[in-house]
């Protein structure tokens, strides 16, 4: 048995939607349900089995995520990058023409541009819509943004976008990991697919890999038939984690989007810093844009020290914040993208990136504020 709460807003709706509840025990929480061989025929008539994308524990998952962002299905994967290869090895077939938005995670970039291009998929990269618009080929079949994007948080006009992919009958598709869908919802504003990397934010334990893609039915039965063959699939326990994350998940963006206001304002001031990335800032290039069609700013920020040989100064004088990869954990976590996630660029793609030796990239936590700007203030010295 599951709820129906379409009309809750969305603290209520990361508790209650999606919600399996057992009418043996009447428990508040959804049950963990281990099993890989389900009977069938049964009353239902249901061929349950976990590489379907269609037990109990997956089900929940896709539920609350597609109530979050308003949409009306979703598949729940193994990694961020399971649910974006499996996105986009469904939908482009050889000699078909993607454009790809120009900053993104290093590991999305690499897929396009080793594993697309490879399987004869052509491919554009564009910043804004107006380049968006002037890449268009008559085999152009999806337009696929980050926004905000990582590590230098840009934000794209989403609204414009989507009407230019409903204009040319383009799937678009959004990556949504940095803004949550507690910041932003793109497909109110037109998109037809939002993909999270759920081990971010979503989870926000830092103790769990998973992915999703929200959609339509329709879109979401035409995944689910390719990323059953994929075997992309999370197992049940990682559900339970992930369904346990995401009850908090309204609560924890709204202390991230503070603390990372706070730090974003600290290091504009600091003399070390030359540049600070947070959309939130007016003077970020994309703030208009950012405000508005987000409601928060979110808890990822950036910033380029004057010198790059302080970095490693940086990081070994950090004592709260801790230097290491991934992000969207209720800790802060720092990181040097030129040396993790975008590494495998070439020098010359991080700097048409704007990804310099000196970029510091900070996911922020929910620690009191105050100890993560001393923090910083030490580390960074005068």
């Amino acid at each position: 048995m599951s709820q129906n709460n379409s009309s809750l807003r969305p603290a209520s709706l990361c508790i209650h939607a999606g919600t399996h509840l057992e009418p043996a025990t009447g428990g508040a929480c959804s049950p963990i349900y281990t099993s890989t061989a389900y009977a069938f025929p049964n009353a239902a008539n249901q061929n349950i089995y976990p590489r379907y994308f269609n037990t109990p524990n997956q089900r929940v998952i896709a539920r609350k995520l597609a109530a979050l962002e308003q949409g009306e299905d979703a598949l729940v994967f193994g990694s961020g990058m399971a649910a974006i290869s499996t996105l986009l090895f469904a939908q482009l077939k050889p000699g078909d023409h993607a454009a790809f938005q120009t900053d993104l995670y290093g590991g999305t970039q690499q897929l396009v541009t080793k594993e697309l291009t490879r399987f004869g998929v052509e491919i554009s990269f564009c910043q804004t819509a107006e380049e968006f618009a002037t890449a268009l080929k008559p085999n152009t079949r999806l337009l696929y943004v980050e926004s905000p994007s990582n590590p230098v948080l840009r934000c794209v006009d989403l609204a414009a976008i989507a009407k230019l992919g409903r204009k040319r009958g383009l799937l678009t598709t959004v990556d949504n990991t940095f803004a949550t869908p507690i910041n932003q919802n793109p497909i109110l504003l037109g998109f037809d697919v939002v993909i999270h990397s759920a081990t971010k934010y979503l989870n926000g334990h830092s103790d769990v890999n998973a992915g999703v893609v929200v959609s339509s039915a329709a879109i979401i039965r035409r995944l689910a038939e390719c990323a059953t063959l994929y075997g992309g699939m999370l197992d049940a326990h990682a559900c339970y984690q992930l369904e346990r994350g995401l009850k908090t998940l309204a609560l924890r963006v709204r202390q991230h989007n503070e603390n990372a206001g706070q730090l974003a304002r600290f290091l504009q001031t600091h003399t070390a810093v030359a540049r600070v990335n947070y959309p939130g800032l007016p003077e970020h290039p994309d703030h208009a844009i950012a405000a508005r069609q987000m409601r928060g700013f979110g808890g990822m920020l950036s910033f380029e020290l004057r010198d790059p040989a302080q970095v490693d100064r940086l990081l070994g004088r950090l004592r709260v914040v801790m230097p290491a990869l991934s992000l969207g954990g209720v800790e802060s976590l720092v990181c040097v993208p030129s040396r993790t996630s975008h590494r495998l660029m070439t020098p010359d793609e991080r700097r048409r990136a704007g990804i310099s030796d000196g970029l510091v990239r900070v996911s922020v936590g929910i620690e009191d504020v105050e100890d993560l700007l001393e923090d910083f203030a030490q580390a960074i010295g005068s």
